[in-house]
Protein backbone atom coordinates (compact mmCIF):
# COMPACT_ATOMS: atom_id res chain seq x y z
CA UNK A 1 0.00 0.00 0.00
CA UNK A 2 0.98 3.57 -0.52
CA UNK A 3 0.95 6.07 2.64
CA UNK A 4 1.49 9.49 1.63
CA UNK A 5 2.59 12.47 3.89
CA UNK A 6 1.37 15.11 4.65
CA UNK A 7 3.60 18.61 3.80
CA UNK A 8 4.83 19.92 6.72
CA UNK A 9 7.08 23.15 7.08
CA UNK A 10 10.17 21.69 7.93
CA UNK A 11 11.26 21.52 12.07
CA UNK A 12 8.06 23.07 13.38
CA UNK A 13 6.47 21.44 15.96
CA UNK A 14 3.61 20.06 18.20
CA UNK A 15 3.51 18.76 21.89
CA UNK A 16 0.47 16.45 23.21
CA UNK A 17 0.88 16.29 26.96
CA UNK A 18 -1.20 13.67 29.04
CA UNK A 19 -2.43 14.89 32.57
CA UNK A 20 -3.18 12.84 35.19
CA UNK A 21 -6.78 14.03 37.24
CA UNK A 22 -6.15 13.13 40.92
CA UNK A 23 -8.71 13.71 43.43
CA UNK A 24 -7.73 17.03 46.10
CA UNK A 25 -8.12 15.27 49.57
CA UNK A 26 -7.17 11.77 48.71
CA UNK A 27 -4.52 11.99 45.55
CA UNK A 28 -5.87 9.38 44.03
CA UNK A 29 -6.46 8.69 40.45
CA UNK A 30 -10.52 10.20 39.83
CA UNK A 31 -12.90 9.57 36.48
CA UNK A 32 -13.54 13.03 35.71
CA UNK A 33 -12.30 13.62 32.20
CA UNK A 34 -15.95 13.34 30.74
CA UNK A 35 -17.34 15.86 32.87
CA UNK A 36 -13.86 18.40 32.31
CA UNK A 37 -14.32 17.28 28.55
CA UNK A 38 -18.07 18.44 28.44
CA UNK A 39 -17.19 21.94 29.96
CA UNK A 40 -14.18 22.80 27.63
CA UNK A 41 -16.15 21.63 24.82
CA UNK A 42 -16.48 24.21 21.68
CA UNK A 43 -19.80 25.53 21.23
CA UNK A 44 -21.47 23.84 19.23
CA UNK A 45 -20.77 20.91 21.58
CA UNK A 46 -17.84 19.16 19.67
CA UNK A 47 -15.07 18.42 21.30
CA UNK A 48 -12.11 20.35 21.81
CA UNK A 49 -8.92 19.43 19.50
CA UNK A 50 -6.97 20.89 21.90
CA UNK A 51 -8.54 19.02 24.99
CA UNK A 52 -9.24 15.67 24.31
CA UNK A 53 -9.65 11.89 25.75
CA UNK A 54 -7.15 9.53 26.27
CA UNK A 55 -7.88 5.48 26.96
CA UNK A 56 -8.90 5.75 30.72
CA UNK A 57 -10.85 8.51 32.29
CA UNK A 58 -8.60 9.64 34.84
CA UNK A 59 -6.74 11.35 32.38
CA UNK A 60 -6.82 14.26 29.50
CA UNK A 61 -4.38 15.06 26.71
CA UNK A 62 -3.47 18.74 25.85
CA UNK A 63 -2.37 19.01 22.32
CA UNK A 64 -0.66 22.28 21.00
CA UNK A 65 -1.00 23.59 17.49
CA UNK A 66 1.98 23.53 14.91
CA UNK A 67 4.64 25.92 16.25
CA UNK A 68 8.26 27.47 14.84
CA UNK A 69 9.75 28.08 18.18
CA UNK A 70 9.53 25.83 21.32
CA UNK A 71 8.53 28.93 23.36
CA UNK A 72 5.33 29.76 21.69
CA UNK A 73 4.17 25.82 21.86
CA UNK A 74 4.97 25.82 25.77
CA UNK A 75 2.94 29.45 26.03
CA UNK A 76 0.33 27.37 24.11
CA UNK A 77 0.30 24.06 26.63
CA UNK A 78 -0.01 26.39 29.43
CA UNK A 79 -2.78 28.33 27.73
CA UNK A 80 -4.65 25.49 27.88
CA UNK A 81 -3.95 23.75 31.02
CA UNK A 82 -5.27 27.25 32.56
CA UNK A 83 -8.47 26.24 30.87
CA UNK A 84 -8.65 23.38 32.44
CA UNK A 85 -7.08 23.88 35.60
CA UNK A 86 -10.38 26.75 35.91
CA UNK A 87 -12.96 24.07 35.41
CA UNK A 88 -11.14 21.20 37.67
CA UNK A 89 -10.57 22.92 40.46
CA UNK A 90 -13.78 23.71 41.61
CA UNK A 91 -14.61 19.87 40.75
CA UNK A 92 -12.01 18.91 43.48
CA UNK A 93 -9.49 17.65 40.91
CA UNK A 94 -5.97 18.44 40.78
CA UNK A 95 -3.44 17.59 37.66
CA UNK A 96 -0.45 16.38 38.07
CA UNK A 97 2.11 14.46 35.33
CA UNK A 98 4.40 11.34 35.64
CA UNK A 99 5.05 8.13 34.05
CA UNK A 100 3.00 6.28 36.84
CA UNK A 101 0.61 7.21 39.56
CA UNK A 102 2.46 6.11 42.22
CA UNK A 103 -0.59 4.50 44.52
CA UNK A 104 -3.37 4.29 42.08
CA UNK A 105 -5.03 0.77 41.17
CA UNK A 106 -5.12 -0.03 37.96
CA UNK A 107 -8.08 -2.31 38.28
CA UNK A 108 -10.28 0.18 39.88
CA UNK A 109 -10.08 2.92 36.76
CA UNK A 110 -12.30 3.25 34.07
CA UNK A 111 -12.00 2.80 30.30
CA UNK A 112 -13.29 5.63 28.18
CA UNK A 113 -16.34 5.31 25.85
CA UNK A 114 -14.73 4.68 22.51
CA UNK A 115 -14.61 2.03 19.96
CA UNK A 116 -10.88 2.04 19.53
CA UNK A 117 -10.90 1.66 23.02
CA UNK A 118 -12.75 -1.16 23.26
CA UNK A 119 -10.99 -2.89 20.28
CA UNK A 120 -7.51 -2.39 22.28
CA UNK A 121 -8.84 -3.97 25.21
CA UNK A 122 -10.30 -6.75 24.20
CA UNK A 123 -7.44 -7.85 21.79
CA UNK A 124 -4.45 -6.99 24.56
CA UNK A 125 -6.83 -7.72 27.62
CA UNK A 126 -4.84 -7.65 31.26
CA UNK A 127 -1.89 -5.74 29.80
CA UNK A 128 -4.47 -3.31 28.12
CA UNK A 129 -6.16 -2.82 31.49
CA UNK A 130 -2.34 -2.17 33.27
CA UNK A 131 -1.84 1.07 30.81
CA UNK A 132 -2.24 3.50 33.52
CA UNK A 133 0.27 5.40 32.58
CA UNK A 134 1.18 9.21 30.72
CA UNK A 135 3.80 10.23 28.67
CA UNK A 136 4.87 13.20 26.34
CA UNK A 137 4.96 13.01 22.79
CA UNK A 138 6.58 15.69 20.20
CA UNK A 139 6.15 16.13 16.73
CA UNK A 140 8.78 17.46 14.37
CA UNK A 141 7.87 18.56 10.95
CA UNK A 142 10.02 17.06 7.95
CA UNK A 143 10.11 18.79 4.49
CA UNK A 144 10.75 15.48 2.92
CA UNK A 145 9.43 12.07 3.14
CA UNK A 146 12.77 10.17 1.96
CA UNK A 147 14.03 12.03 5.10
CA UNK A 148 12.46 10.33 7.63
CA UNK A 149 13.39 7.03 8.21
CA UNK A 150 17.17 7.38 7.71
CA UNK A 151 16.61 10.16 10.80
CA UNK A 152 14.31 8.07 12.55
CA UNK A 153 17.23 5.48 12.61
CA UNK A 154 19.60 7.63 13.59
CA UNK A 155 17.36 9.41 16.32
CA UNK A 156 17.67 5.53 17.77
CA UNK A 157 21.28 6.66 18.85
CA UNK A 158 19.47 8.98 21.39
CA UNK A 159 16.56 7.31 22.72
CA UNK A 160 18.14 6.20 25.77
CA UNK A 161 18.88 10.06 26.29
CA UNK A 162 15.36 10.98 25.95
CA UNK A 163 14.12 7.97 28.40
CA UNK A 164 16.53 8.72 31.70
CA UNK A 165 16.05 12.54 31.03
CA UNK A 166 12.02 11.95 31.42
CA UNK A 167 12.02 9.10 33.44
CA UNK A 168 9.08 9.64 35.86
CA UNK A 169 7.66 6.66 37.00
CA UNK A 170 9.47 4.80 40.01
CA UNK A 171 6.27 3.92 41.48
CA UNK A 172 3.69 1.49 40.49
CA UNK A 173 0.32 0.35 42.62
CA UNK A 174 2.03 1.66 45.70
CA UNK A 175 5.39 -0.27 45.42
CA UNK A 176 8.85 1.07 44.03
CA UNK A 177 10.05 -0.81 41.07
CA UNK A 178 13.62 0.10 41.57
CA UNK A 179 13.39 1.34 38.01
CA UNK A 180 13.52 4.79 36.91
CA UNK A 181 10.36 4.54 34.05
CA UNK A 182 8.47 1.52 34.60
CA UNK A 183 6.12 2.84 31.96
CA UNK A 184 8.21 2.25 29.34
CA UNK A 185 8.62 -1.63 30.39
CA UNK A 186 4.83 -1.34 30.81
CA UNK A 187 4.08 0.19 27.55
CA UNK A 188 6.45 -1.71 25.40
CA UNK A 189 4.02 -5.01 25.95
CA UNK A 190 1.56 -4.01 23.89
CA UNK A 191 2.02 -6.25 20.44
CA UNK A 192 2.59 -2.46 18.01
CA UNK A 193 4.18 -1.01 20.71
CA UNK A 194 8.33 -0.62 21.54
CA UNK A 195 10.96 -0.13 19.10
CA UNK A 196 10.61 0.20 15.79
CA UNK A 197 12.30 -1.55 12.91
CA UNK A 198 14.87 -0.13 11.30
CA UNK A 199 13.72 0.51 7.47
CA UNK A 200 16.14 1.28 4.58
CA UNK A 201 14.03 2.99 2.68
CA UNK A 202 9.88 4.22 2.75
CA UNK A 203 8.86 1.69 0.38
CA UNK A 204 10.09 -1.23 3.00
CA UNK A 205 7.69 0.77 5.85
CA UNK A 206 4.86 0.60 3.36
CA UNK A 207 5.29 -3.04 2.55
CA UNK A 208 5.61 -3.99 6.15
CA UNK A 209 2.21 -2.13 6.98
CA UNK A 210 0.35 -3.84 4.43
CA UNK A 211 1.57 -7.50 6.29
CA UNK A 212 0.27 -6.08 9.33
CA UNK A 213 -3.36 -5.04 8.01
CA UNK A 214 -3.19 -8.13 5.94
CA UNK A 215 -2.64 -10.72 9.13
CA UNK A 216 -4.99 -8.63 11.24
CA UNK A 217 -2.14 -7.05 13.51
CA UNK A 218 -3.87 -3.52 13.13
CA UNK A 219 -6.63 -1.63 11.28
CA UNK A 220 -4.65 1.48 10.39
CA UNK A 221 -0.90 1.95 10.28
CA UNK A 222 -1.34 4.64 13.35
CA UNK A 223 -1.85 1.73 15.64
CA UNK A 224 2.07 0.67 15.57
CA UNK A 225 2.67 2.77 18.67
CA UNK A 226 6.38 2.70 18.18
CA UNK A 227 8.76 4.68 20.36
CA UNK A 228 9.70 6.78 17.49
CA UNK A 229 7.31 6.45 14.53
CA UNK A 230 6.68 8.36 11.21
CA UNK A 231 3.25 10.71 11.77
CA UNK A 232 1.99 10.23 7.76
CA UNK A 233 -0.97 12.39 8.71
CA UNK A 234 1.05 15.86 10.18
CA UNK A 235 4.31 15.30 7.78
CA UNK A 236 6.42 14.82 11.10
CA UNK A 237 8.88 11.93 12.81
CA UNK A 238 7.04 11.91 16.39
CA UNK A 239 8.97 11.25 19.38
CA UNK A 240 7.09 9.04 21.81
CA UNK A 241 9.70 7.36 24.38
CA UNK A 242 9.47 10.36 27.24
CA UNK A 243 7.59 9.16 30.43
CA UNK A 244 5.39 11.94 31.49
CA UNK A 245 6.68 15.10 32.55
CA UNK A 246 5.82 17.20 35.70
CA UNK A 247 6.50 20.95 34.51
CA UNK A 248 6.28 22.87 31.17
CA UNK A 249 9.99 23.26 31.67
CA UNK A 250 11.07 19.72 31.39
CA UNK A 251 8.46 19.65 28.68
CA UNK A 252 10.41 22.22 27.28
CA UNK A 253 13.80 20.58 27.42
CA UNK A 254 12.67 17.59 25.35
CA UNK A 255 10.85 19.43 23.05
CA UNK A 256 13.97 21.24 22.25
CA UNK A 257 16.19 18.45 22.20
CA UNK A 258 13.83 16.73 19.64
CA UNK A 259 13.43 19.86 17.36
CA UNK A 260 17.41 20.59 17.49
CA UNK A 261 18.20 17.01 16.74
CA UNK A 262 15.76 15.97 13.98
CA UNK A 263 17.38 19.37 12.76
CA UNK A 264 21.17 18.23 12.24
CA UNK A 265 19.94 15.09 11.32
CA UNK A 266 18.24 16.45 8.23
CA UNK A 267 21.37 18.93 7.91
CA UNK A 268 23.66 16.17 7.33
CA UNK A 269 20.98 14.28 5.00
CA UNK A 270 21.44 17.58 2.84
CA UNK A 271 25.62 17.92 2.97
CA UNK A 272 24.85 14.34 1.64
CA UNK A 273 26.73 12.91 4.15
CA UNK A 274 25.91 9.17 6.17
CA UNK A 275 23.75 9.17 9.55
CA UNK A 276 25.18 7.39 12.11
CA UNK A 277 23.17 4.12 13.55
CA UNK A 278 23.92 0.93 15.64
CA UNK A 279 23.04 -2.33 16.01
CA UNK A 280 19.33 -3.19 17.22
CA UNK A 281 20.42 -5.07 20.19
CA UNK A 282 22.30 -2.18 21.21
CA UNK A 283 19.31 -0.04 20.80
CA UNK A 284 17.44 -2.49 22.92
CA UNK A 285 19.96 -2.73 25.76
CA UNK A 286 20.26 0.54 25.61
CA UNK A 287 16.45 1.80 26.07
CA UNK A 288 16.61 -1.07 29.12
CA UNK A 289 19.73 0.57 31.10
CA UNK A 290 17.69 3.76 30.79
CA UNK A 291 14.40 2.67 31.90
CA UNK A 292 16.18 0.75 34.84
CA UNK A 293 19.23 3.13 36.04
CA UNK A 294 17.67 6.61 34.52
CA UNK A 295 19.97 9.05 34.71
CA UNK A 296 22.86 6.80 36.30
CA UNK A 297 22.85 5.03 33.15
CA UNK A 298 25.95 4.01 31.56
CA UNK A 299 24.54 4.10 27.72
CA UNK A 300 26.53 2.69 24.69
CA UNK A 301 27.76 5.32 22.13
CA UNK A 302 27.75 3.90 19.15
CA UNK A 303 27.98 0.74 16.98
CA UNK A 304 31.77 0.54 18.12
CA UNK A 305 30.12 -0.32 21.25
CA UNK A 306 31.64 2.52 23.20
CA UNK A 307 30.19 3.48 26.67
CA UNK A 308 29.56 6.62 28.60
CA UNK A 309 27.33 8.03 31.50
CA UNK A 310 24.51 9.33 29.83
CA UNK A 311 24.56 12.78 32.00
CA UNK A 312 28.47 13.13 30.45
CA UNK A 313 26.97 12.77 26.99
CA UNK A 314 23.89 14.75 27.54
CA UNK A 315 26.35 17.55 28.49
CA UNK A 316 28.40 17.78 25.34
CA UNK A 317 24.66 16.84 23.42
CA UNK A 318 23.74 20.26 24.81
CA UNK A 319 27.08 21.56 23.82
CA UNK A 320 26.92 20.33 19.93
CA UNK A 321 23.44 21.34 19.39
CA UNK A 322 23.97 24.69 20.78
CA UNK A 323 24.44 26.01 17.33
CA UNK A 324 21.50 24.51 15.86
CA UNK A 325 19.79 25.41 18.55
CA UNK A 326 20.25 29.14 17.75
CA UNK A 327 19.18 28.97 14.58
CA UNK A 328 16.07 27.50 15.41
CA UNK A 329 15.17 30.29 18.56
CA UNK A 330 15.22 27.60 21.79
CA UNK A 331 18.81 27.74 23.11
CA UNK A 332 17.17 28.58 26.78
CA UNK A 333 14.76 25.20 26.38
CA UNK A 334 17.59 23.20 25.24
CA UNK A 335 20.20 24.41 28.10
CA UNK A 336 17.04 23.20 30.54
CA UNK A 337 18.26 19.70 29.66
CA UNK A 338 21.08 21.06 31.75
CA UNK A 339 18.44 22.43 34.39
CA UNK A 340 17.01 18.67 34.69
CA UNK A 341 20.79 17.37 35.32
CA UNK A 342 21.08 19.67 38.23
CA UNK A 343 17.58 19.39 39.79
CA UNK A 344 17.02 15.78 39.19
CA UNK A 345 14.70 13.99 36.98
CA UNK A 346 11.55 13.36 37.98
CA UNK A 347 12.16 9.93 39.17
CA UNK A 348 14.85 11.17 41.39
CA UNK A 349 12.99 14.13 42.81
CA UNK A 350 9.52 11.40 44.26
CA UNK A 351 11.91 9.19 45.71
CA UNK A 352 13.54 12.06 47.55
CA UNK A 353 10.15 13.26 48.47
CA UNK A 354 9.10 9.84 49.68
CA UNK A 355 11.88 9.64 51.85
CA UNK A 356 11.70 12.73 53.54
CA UNK A 357 8.25 11.61 54.23
CA UNK A 358 8.51 8.58 56.16
CA UNK A 359 7.87 6.84 52.73
CA UNK A 360 4.30 8.46 52.36
CA UNK A 361 3.33 8.58 48.48
CA UNK A 362 0.62 10.89 49.06
CA UNK A 363 3.08 13.08 49.28
CA UNK A 364 4.73 12.13 46.38
CA UNK A 365 1.26 13.28 44.57
CA UNK A 366 1.13 16.28 46.39
CA UNK A 367 4.56 16.90 44.76
CA UNK A 368 3.93 16.77 41.53
CA UNK A 369 0.45 18.73 41.70
CA UNK A 370 2.68 21.34 42.77
CA UNK A 371 5.41 20.81 40.45
CA UNK A 372 2.79 21.26 37.64
CA UNK A 373 1.25 24.61 39.13
CA UNK A 374 4.10 26.54 40.06
CA UNK A 375 7.42 24.66 38.49
CA UNK A 376 10.96 23.21 39.36
CA UNK A 377 11.78 25.18 42.28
Amino acid sequence: MQIEFAKSPRSTLGIEWELALVDHASGELTPAAPDILRAVAQPDGTENPHITAELLTNTIEIVTGVHHTVASGIDDLRDTIDIVRAVAEPMGVDLMCAGTHPFSQWFEQQVTDKQRYATLIDRTQWWGRQLMIWGVHVHVGVEDREKVLPIINGLLTWLPHFQALSASSPYWSGESTGYASSRAMLFQQLPTAGLPPQFGAWANYEAMVDDMLHVGVIDHYNELRWDIRPSARWGTIEMRICDGLATPLEVGAVTALTQCLVEELSSMIDRGETIPTMPSWFVRENKWRAARYGLDAIIIQDAAGNECLVTDDLRHLVTRLDPVAARLGCTAELHDVLTILNCGASYQRQLLVAENNPGSLKSVVASLVRELRDGLR
